[in-house]
Formats: C-alpha cells, sequence, structure tokens
C-alpha cells in the first residue's frame, strides 16, 4: 500500500493544511507556486522601505521579483542603487526561494517535523529532484537543504575575506552572503554597477563563484550519490550523474577555450596572462544560467556571443537551481545523432540503453523550448521603436535574441539592452523568465505523467526526411 495520503485522508495528518487539493494537478500546483512567490516579491519591492530613494515603479518591481525568482539576474534597475538593504534582503530571500522553491521548502519543513508527505507533494519533489523513484526521497530534501546552506556559508565565508579588503567588515559580510546566496542559486544578481568586471582578475572572488555555480547547477542528486559513493554504501554512479558530470565537464571546458580563441585579439587582447584564463573560465562558467561577468557583454564578438547562446539554451543540470534544457537533454540529443550515425537504433551509454520516451521527452522539450524563445522574440520585435537606422535595427534584432535565451535559460546576461526595453518588452521578458524557470520541467513532468497511455494505432506510412 502506498505510504503517501492526503491530509484527510490519512489519520497522521489530521491537523496539517493541504498544500494542494484534489483538483490541482502537481503541474499546476508547481506554476501557481512560483507565480504566487513572484507577485509578492513585487508588492514588497515595490514597497517605499525596499527602495533607496523613491518607490520602484511597479512594472519594474514586478520584473525584479520574477527575475529573481526565476534566478535569472536580468534587472531594470541597479540594484546596488535603487534597493534600500531591506530590498536587498527581500531579494536574497526571492532567489533563496526562488532557486529551491517553495514547495521544497515545505516539504522539507513537514519531513523535518516527522510528517509524511502527500501523494501530490512527493510526486512534485520526485519530478523537481530525482531521475527515478527512489524510496530515500526524505534523506534527500533533507540533503538539499543542509548542502544548500553549507555550500553558501562556505563562499560566503571566502567572499568576506576578500571583500574585507574593500569594504568595511558589515558591508563585506553582506556582500559576501548576497553574492554567494546568488551564485550558487544560479541569480547572477550583484550589488556591484559593473557586476564582478573589477574582480576580473582576483583568484579568489572567480573561483569562489565559478565554483558555487557549478555547485548550483549540476543537480542535488549528482551531489547526493556523490556523498553516498564517497561516504555512504551507494557503490556505483548512476547514468545520469555520469552524463551530467561529463557534460558540465566538456561544455566549462569547451566553452572556455572557444571563448578565449574568440576574444584572444579582441577584448582579452590587453589583459594579463591569468586575467585572460580567469575571463575565459569565467564566460564559459556563467552563461550555464548564472549571468555573472567579468567582461563586458556588449562587446563580444558575434562568434563568441553564438558560443554563449548555445551555452544559455543549454543551461544547467536537471534537479538544480538553473534553467535552459538541461544538460541532459543536450546530451540525450547528441546521443540520438550518434547512433543514428553509426547505424544503431537504440541509444547506449555506459552500457545501458536509453527508454525511448526519455528521448522522445528530451526531442519535445527541446522543440517546445525553441518555440518559446522564437515567440517571445517576436513579441519584442513587434513591440520595438522602429525609429532608428538599419544597421541599428539589426544590431537589435542580436540583441533580442540574446536577452531572449539569456531570459529563457534563466541566466541573465544582457548585452547592456535590459533597461531600455519598453513596458511590453519587459512584460514579454517577464513571461520568458517565467517560463525558463517552470517550463521545461513542467512539460517533463506532464509528458512523464503521460508515459505509457496508449493512443488508437494506425497503418504506417513513411515520409521524406532530409
Amino acid at each position: 500500500m502506498n505510504q503517501y495520503y492526503d491530509s484527510h485522508r490519512h489519520p497522521r495528518h489530521p491537523w496539517r493544511p493541504r498544500l494542494v487539493t484534489r483538483h490541482l494537478s502537481p503541474e499546476r500546483i508547481f506554476i501557481l507556486s512560483f507565480a504566487a512567490v513572484i507577485l509578492m516579491g513585487a508588492l514588497l519591492l515595490w514597497l517605499p522601505v525596499s527602495s533607496d530613494k523613491t518607490s520602484v515603479p511597479w512594472v519594474d518591481a514586478l520584473f525584479t521579483s520574477a527575475s529573481a525568482v526565476c534566478v535569472t539576474g536580468l534587472s531594470t534597475i541597479q540594484v546596488g542603487k535603487d534597493l534600500s538593504v531591506a530590498g536587498q534582503v527581500v531579494l536574497i530571500l526571492l532567489f533563496q526561494v526562488g532557486g529551491l522553491g517553495i514547495l521544497t521548502f515545505s516539504a522539507v519543513f513537514f519531513v523535518l517535523m516527522g510528517r509524511g508527505l502527500a501523494s501530490k507533494e512527493h510526486d512534485i519533489m520526485q519530478s523537481v529532484f530525482l531521475y527515478a523513484p527512489r524510496r530515500d526521497l526524505a534523506s534527500i530534501l533533507k540533503f538539499v537543504l543542509v548542502s544548500t546552506f553549507l555550500y553558501e556559508g562556505a563562499g560566503a565565508l571566502l567572499l568576506w575575506a576578500r571583500f574585507a579588503q574593500d569594504f568595511p567588515p558589515g558591508d563585506a559580510l553582506f556582500k559576501a552572503v548576497f553574492h554567494a546566496v546568488s551564485a550558487f542559486n544560479n541569480a547572477g544578481f550583484s550589488l556591484f554597477s559593473d557586476n564582478l568586471v573589477s574582480y576580473q582578475g582576483d583568484p579568489i572572488v572567480n573561483l569562489t563563484v565559478m565554483g558555487l555555480i557549478v555547485a548550483g547547477g549540476v543537480g542535488f542528486i549528482v551531489h547526493y550519490e556523490l556523498h553516498m559513493r564517497l561516504f555512504g554504501s551507494q557503490r556505483r554512479l548512476s547514468v545520469h550523474t555520469k552524463v551530467v558530470l561529463i557534460a558540465t565537464g566538456v561544455l566549462i571546458v569547451g566553452g572556455a577555450v572557444l571563448f578565449f580563441a574568440f576574444e584572444s585579439n579582441r577584448i582579452l587582447k590587453d589583459l594579463p596572462w591569468e586575467n585572460r584564463v580567469l575571463a575565459s573560465l569565467f564566460q564559459a562558467v556563467t552563461p550555464r544560467t548564472a549571468g555573472f561577468n567579468t567582461v563586458d557583454i556588449g562587446m563580444l564578438a558575434n562568434e563568441t556571443v553564438l558560443l554563449m547562446l548555445a551555452l544559455m539554451f543549454i543551461g544547467a543540470s536537471p534537479g538544480s537551481t538553473g534553467g535552459g534544457v538541461k544538460t541532459t537533454s543536450a546530451s540525450l540529443l547528441f546521443l540520438i545523432m550518434w547512433s543514428r550515425l553509426m547505424g544503431r537504433e537504440e541509444v547506449n551509454v555506459f552500457n545501458r540503453t536509453i527508454p525511448r520516451e526519455l528521448l522522445q521527452r528530451a526531442t519535445s522539450i527541446t522543440l517546445a523550448s525553441s518555440l518559446f524563445v522564437c515567440f517571445v522574440v517576436s513579441i519584442l520585435l513587434f513591440s520595438a521603436d522602429y525609429a532608428v537606422p538599419p544597421d541599428e535595427s539589426r544590431h537589435l534584432f542580436v540583441k533580442y535574441i540574446f536577452e531572449t535565451v539569456s531570459a529563457f535559460g534563466t541566466v541573465g546576461l544582457s548585452m547592456n539592452l535590459t533597461p531600455d526595453l519598453n513596458t511590453p518588452q519587459k512584460l514579454a521578458i517577464i513571461l520568458m523568465m517565467f517560463i525558463g524557470r517552470v517550463g521545461p520541467l513542467t512539460l517533463a513532468f506532464s509528458l512523464a505523467r503521460m508515459t505509457g497511455r496508449k493512443g488508437l494505432t494506425y497503418a504506417e506510412e513513411g515520409v521524406m526526411v532530409g
């Protein structure tokens, strides 16, 4: 018998208000939880206490809240100047909750209280953090919360040691906590007007922020399996963990090498050698949904922009604080292509065969995400001010694509376009950030729930392909 029941049916939960209702599917609950936090955050940022001088306009408060909850990092205001300390604290809470999810905090709370999860809560948590059903979900949820604060605490201490050389101790501590939480949750918000360009050659800041970004982006189940492999009873890593680790390493190393090659005679030309290496590594890591930058993104060459578009679209890994179509989806698409080129019908990796429904799910997510991006780019173009020269108009087209993919991948990098967006464009980017954060996961969850449903089967007939 299933051990998970709704609260009004389970005798162990007579007192607990249900987090879900019978009429809400897990996908809708997931979406509504993010939407509710975004609206609450917008209201808090809109209040005068959250601003440094005058109140933040409502559309900018909504944009900033959506960007924080969706852990994107795009901003139409200067966080370090336009928000008060109270507003910046609200921002920290928003991208902390957005990174893990409000339902995760609720679920962990009930687990720590010794209460089980209702069936829908269990389904949602499993879809968010796991690639397959497991019996130790409660242990994994506890591990998620503890590891999050351990990573953020360690990162904050390292950054505090560095920032204390430039700011008073209290101010340095706040900046360290802000950037550590922002980095681990792949939010990309910074209190500095130039993001992290001022620390371009600083190894402590660069390595700490990169480490937090990667740690938050590989997914909690990967951390859990590595922990159990080293300190527990687990003897082998799953195919999921192996694929994530290899894909992450390839994207970071490959991205850094290509960035260095593309920009060595341009934006990196006059920098010291160590700054070139750090900047190349940093810009290979940060498009994977983080949003920090140590160079001026608006000055990158076209080929580098294309590279970063690809990295942003792929994004982080499932079950992480990042967005994008995920490293596993990109890996599966590559494996499909490789298998077809080798004349094999099945996709095999690490002596395992990937189920066909997973391959179809990865293809569907990637195609749907591409269509979402095209749709929002069209809205930006339609809402743009065309009273500009043709050359500038073509340049804006590239900026719009970059901004949209950055929003979808919940990255936060911008070619200096975000503050110039008009109200319809801001609303379009808010939609894109929301879709980028909850869309792929919700779609994956929906497809997983429909797996096994059989429809009508007709006589087969082929069409020409290629």
